[in-house]
């Protein structure tokens, strides 16, 4: 194991600083928008133009590694990222922080699939499930790493900017140095839409919505716990703990659905996330311990409601389509983070800043609601067709090349060691 992790530990490394970066930055622009005045719409249109551009870029990218190579591509991506950030201390508008922040989420997306498809690369199917645990491990630390730089400055100065891209040059380094062979190139996305929706409505559905959740959280939490008075350190404290509730709830709630239909699975989380958010609107921030608890339940299903999704939708798929049906429902995800912002920023600025909690609540209800009527619907698929659960990362940006990394991509994962040796047999 120690060295499986020591043949990836510069790729890792680069990953570490890259979404570093990304967690400072995530949490830094939206506080400071807040402190420069600006409406929570006017928010809302930035961290909508990370979403396109984020969306775009997984795409995009993949074409533009066939015609340079990864390594160009990787140090021109980080370039770009590292750019931004400081266009964003230079020029302080929301017209160029809507461009700037997109330049971001371009570049982020593309230089997050090219180490992920490097990570693919140098692993093998036997150590596959062992180091997808460990890069998520490391991507939430980083994050939570770089939400809690943020009160070590003043995001009203330029010095936090400036660290944020010099730690996104530092990911360039350990790639840029590596003696390691470049991966492939990078998968294309192939996706049907209708066909997904076809096979699974309750995953589609439930993505469009996991998409919508996650995205009003990660682009307008900072700015809920800004406006309600929470010190820098308290915001950062508030995302983290929603992100560890996530980490730590994910294996208990994907086990609950191995054992049973997984839309009741989905029923449950939907009135826990419900329960959550309207305990946070009817508490409030006053008693900080009551608020964190609030926090770390929605956590709980915050973000492993999308893991139940792919779960779900590949219940209904074969094993060698899992690549295919994530990246379709990543890039129907991807589509929803561009709309939660722009939904809930127009709540805040008509009902303040508690209207981010009844928006995630509705989108909860809704999800709820939708699997109940699924049940109605469909009966579950049976045990022989049924995948398992892995947890993911609990991040709102994931890339096609994640599904890559999963273990569930190996069409013989999950079965035994004879099973898998009677398969080879029956092919040759």
């Amino acid at each position: 194991m120690i060295q499986s992790i020591r043949s990836v530990a510069a790729l890792l490394t680069s990953t570490f600083f890259l979404l570093t970066a990304m967690g400072l930055s995530g949490y830094l622009i939206p506080v400071r928008a807040v402190e420069e005045g600006w409406s929570t719409f006017t928010i809302s249109l930035i961290a909508t133009g990370y979403a396109i551009a984020f969306t775009a870029s997984c795409v995009i990218t993949p074409r533009l590694v066939l015609r340079v190579g990864h390594v160009r591509v990787f140090g021109a991506l980080t370039t770009v990222m590292a750019m931004s950030y400081l266009l964003h201390s230079l020029i302080v508008h929301p017209a160029a922080w809507v461009l700037t922040r997109a330049l971001a989420g371009f570049s982020i997306a593309g230089a997050y699939m090219i180490i992920e498809s490097w990570l693919n690369e140098r692993v093998s199917n036997e150590n596959r499930g062992a180091l997808f645990s460990v890069y998520m491990v490391v991507t939430m630390t980083a994050v939570m790493v770089g939400q809690y730089i943020v009160p070590f400055g003043d995001p009203t100065g330029p010095v936090l900017f400036m660290i944020c891209a010099l730690v996104c040059s530092m990911a360039v380094m350990p790639t840029a140095l590596s003696s390691a062979q470049s991966p492939q190139p990078l998968t294309q996305v192939k996706f049907d839409i209708p066909k997904l929706y076809r096979n699974s409505p309750a995953a589609v559905i439930g993505t469009l919505l996991a998409g919508l959740i996650a995205s009003a959280w990660g682009g307008l939490g900072p700015v809920y716990a800004t406006q309600l008075g929470l010190s820098t350190t308290e915001g950062a404290s508030m995302l983290a703990i929603a992100m560890i509730g996530g980490a730590i709830f994910q294996y208990p709630l994907g086990r609950a659905s191995d054992r049973m239909d997984r839309r009741k699975v989905m029923i449950f989380a939907g009135f826990i996330g419900i329960f959550a958010c309207m305990a946070t609107v009817l508490l409030g921030v006053d008693n900080r311990i009551l608020f964190f608890a609030c926090m770390l339940c929605l956590g709980t299903v915050l973000f492993p409601i999308y893991s139940l999704n792919v779960a779900h939708a590949n219940d209904h798929a074969h094993a060698d389509e899992f690549v295919e049906v994530s990246s379709g429902l990543m890039l129907t995800y991807g589509c929803a983070t561009m709309l939660g912002p722009l939904i809930t920023g127009a709540a805040m600025d008509w009902f303040g800043p508690r209207a981010l909690f009844v928006t995630i609540a509705l989108c909860f209800a809704i999800y709820s609601a939708h699997a109940a009527w699924r049940i109605s619907r469909r009966e579950q698929p049976s045990a022989e067709m049924r995948s398992d659960f892995l947890p993911m990362a609990a991040l709102p940006d994931l890339t096609p090349q994640t599904a890559e990394l999963d273990p569930r991509s190996d069409p013989a994962w999950g079965t035994d060691e004879e099973e898998a040796e009677e398969e080879v047999a029956a092919g040759s």
